[in-house]
């Protein structure tokens, strides 16, 4: 995992985006598909993973940009 995966996990008020190794930086959105559409432009620009967590703070879904460890040819 880099420093910079980005995340979006449930806060009080709705869900929060955050870096991993900066969460003192979070931001906050009142719906998961508003911080979903942030977190991906974040994950795009910084070439990171993404990660989305379910309300129980499980993954649910994730996903590389630019960053992806495995080789596959098409």
């Amino acid at each position: 995992m880099s420093g910079k995966d980005v995340h979006v996990v449930p806060a009080p008020d709705g869900w929060a985006v955050e870096e991993a190794k900066s969460p003192a930086g979070r931001k906050l959105y009142a719906t998961q598909e508003d911080a979903i559409e942030v977190a991906t432009e974040m994950a795009r620009k910084n070439q990171a993973e993404l990660f989305i967590h379910g309300r129980d703070g499980q993954i649910r879904a994730r996903n590389s940009f630019g960053h992806d460890p495995r080789s596959i040819r098409g």
